[in-house]
């Protein structure tokens, strides 16, 4: 698939690093920035992207940041609808219990290209019944 891309940032665009990849990292387009611990700051990329409708990018953490340095997303996953054309920007926050810096360039996220459907919710009186139930959280054990 191929995506139409604006790159305003210095670095080449983005690619998957191997053939079983499924990412490709994202660039820190700032010049310096220091996160504290517990502090969150919006990263830009310079990149604009145009996805096509029936498929979302989501923004997701690097491991290697998230296990060494503590970095991580504010929100968990961060979701590019196909609609919106403004700049990506990464959500990041310092988990650890050190001062992480920011270079620019430093590869700080992954984007990950998903097709996901459509869906129309239907208000109903019951739903059909299943093994687990309403077993939440723990329900299958540890």
């Amino acid at each position: 698939m191929k995506i139409q891309v604006i790159n305003k940032s210095p670095f080449p665009l983005p690619k998957s690093s191997t053939s079983g990849s499924a990412g490709i990292d994202l660039y820190a387009n700032i010049s310096k920035l220091v996160l504290k611990p517990l502090d969150r700051a919006l990263i830009p990329t310079g990149l604009y992207l145009s996805i096509p409708e029936g498929y979302e990018g989501q923004i997701r953490a690097r491991s290697g940041l998230a296990l060494e340095h503590g970095i991580s997303l504010a929100n968990g996953v961060g979701t590019i609808d196909s609609d919106y054309r403004g700049e990506i920007k990464v959500i990041l926050v310092n988990l650890g219990k050190n001062e992480y810096i920011i270079n620019k360039g430093d590869r700080i996220a992954q984007l990950v290209i998903v097709k996901h459907e459509k869906v129309e919710l239907c208000e109903v009186d019951f739903l059909n019944k299943t093994k687990r139930g309403s077993g939440g959280f723990g329900h299958t054990g540890y």
